[in-house]
């Protein structure tokens, strides 16, 4: 058995950079150059035990509405789009964060975080009614 201070002497250093924006979002920044693919991690601090008792799965709903398209971005095109350049796209929910993620080769980096930009600001003028029975449908057919 390996003690602390050989543990830690074997684990690699990741050099990251930090940053908080005006609106308070916080970016954590890592440079990789191995290979010709980047990473974009979106966290939101929600899960299912901001949800009150009786009154649960919003978190999860909310998870599947985020990738039904926003202002700029049509229903059906936020995976299309990303699939498109050979990305790997998805989502999870956990009991206190929401996290959405897309692998992209390095040259487009900038899609990437536009359609990220673009549904954590410009989702809810695209929400409404036909959409969320959809998605809610569509995970009440899941369950069944």
């Amino acid at each position: 058995m390996l003690s602390p201070a050989a543990r830690n002497a074997q684990q690699p250093v990741i050099q990251i950079e930090q940053y908080t924006l005006p609106n308070g979002l916080t970016v954590i920044l890592h440079e990789d150059h191995s290979a010709p693919v980047a990473a974009v991690v979106v966290m939101y601090h929600v899960g299912s035990k901001n949800e009150k008792p009786g009154r649960t799965g919003f978190a999860h709903l909310f998870e599947h509405i985020m990738f039904k398209g926003s202002q700029h971005i049509a229903d059906g095109d936020h995976f299309k789009l990303l699939q498109e350049i050979g990305a790997t796209v998805n989502g999870s929910t956990t009991e206190d964060r929401t996290n959405y993620f897309e692998i992209v080769p390095s040259n487009e980096l900038e899609l990437a975080l536009y359609m990220e930009s673009d549904r954590m600001g410009w989702l809810l003028p695209a929400v409404n009614q036909a959409k969320l029975d959809k998605v809610v449908g569509n995970q009440a057919a899941i369950l069944a």
